[in-house]
């Protein structure tokens, strides 16, 4: 039996479903969707970076072409697969099964707005704008919050469902929804006419003219590039005003922050100066396109005699522990303290400019 080559101007009748089941049945069909599933895996950990937390994930573009290819039947389970052996091969934290849902809506929205029809950059952009309204914003925010239940925290959970329609991320996919829209129109164009020549899709001779911008379409993508880069300046300006730069850092990072730290605190206070001192950050933040670190930290004096004391797994001598201990973020720096390797001594407040590394102010409350 011939397959059918039809298109269809929308996915609400028998027939698309029809269609799009039978890929099922379809041994090329599978083993093309194998191959982009496995291109979709090995593309995760590629970005586009153009600002901190804010990056083009490449993997938007196998992600986009293979539902376009597959439709939004095969669409789920190569979507389950995709996640699942993503994690485990990039993993990010803890596994928690229905962020599969994000993935697999993703993948079944490209289906539902490019596959058997007419590829256009309206559907382009409509398959955008409903992934970051849909997925990005919404769906992850309500998962997030099921996660918080899962583990015990409803307090956060509500917080999580109450921030549904958060700032941070609105501004976040605003500024990213018009630059991804261009990038994937392109990518499609150059791709749709080679899906057409190996009979992996049906849009006719006319594949790459029908991804061209219109007048209307460039005009509009261009109102939205301006939204979106006011939305990007608005984002990175919450971003440093609100985050803790700190948090979740390597121990590489928190060790010089730590060691930085300390050492403007000994140098602003002659009566340290013979005394080995040590730094916790707690807090650390920079505003937007500013010099400035701002830093709060618990300080410590080292008490060499706990310090021969102290346990610490991997480290024999008392140069191995301090380096250790300056590495420390707060709670095992307070288990330092409570084993008698450590004196706290006050909480300092350090301003120290990070192009020069000129300490503007120091001030320890003791």
């Amino acid at each position: 039996m011939q397959k059918s080559r039809a298109l269809y101007p929308h996915p609400f009748s028998r027939a698309y479903w029809r269609d799009a089941a039978s890929e099922l049945k379809d041994t090329k069909m599978l083993v093309v969707t194998a191959l982009l599933t496995a291109l979709r895996i090995a593309m995760k950990p590629l970005a586009i970076p153009l600002a901190p937390q804010l990056s083009i994930q490449t993997a938007m573009l196998a992600t986009a072409l293979g539902a376009m290819i597959f439709g939004p039947v095969v669409a789920i389970p190569a979507a389950m697969i995709s996640d699942t052996i993503g994690f485990f091969l990039y993993p990010t934290g803890d596994y928690f099964l229905p962020f599969m849902l994000t993935e697999i809506a993703s993948t079944m929205i490209y289906a539902l707005c490019l596959y058997r029809c007419k590829v256009t950059p309206t559907r382009v952009m409509l398959s955008r704008f409903f992934i970051c309204l849909f997925v990005n914003i919404v769906m992850q925010q309500l998962i997030f919050a099921w996660w918080y239940v899962y583990i015990g925290s409803p307090e956060k959970a509500k917080n999580q469902i109450l921030g549904i329609m958060g700032m941070a991320r609105i501004l976040k996919n605003l500024a990213f929804f018009p630059i991804e829209s261009v990038v994937l129109t392109l990518f499609l164009r150059v791709m749709v006419p080679v899906t057409n020549r190996m009979g992996l899709t049906y849009t006719g001779s006319d594949a790459k003219d029908a991804l061209k911008f219109t007048g209307k379409q460039i005009a509009t993508l261009a109102v939205l590039l301006v939204v979106g880069c006011g939305c990007a300046f608005g984002y990175m300006q919450y971003y440093y005003n609100t985050t803790n730069l700190i948090v979740g850092s390597s121990d590489e990072y928190r060790y010089g922050e730590n060691t930085t730290v300390a050492q403007a605190v000994a140098d602003s206070d002659p009566a340290y100066a013979d005394e080995t001192l040590v730094a916790i950050v707690t807090k650390s933040s920079k505003k937007f396109l500013g010099s400035e670190m701002h830093y709060t930290a618990i300080c410590y004096r080292v008490d060499p005699e706990g310090l021969s004391a102290y346990s610490l797994t991997g480290c024999e001598t008392d140069e191995q522990k301090l380096e250790a201990i300056r590495a420390m973020s707060k709670t095992p720096a307070s288990k330092a303290a409570e084993a008698g390797a450590l004196e706290e001594i006050g909480t300092a407040t350090v301003v120290i400019n990070e192009k020069t590394g000129q300490v503007i102010s120091c001030q320890l409350e003791k």
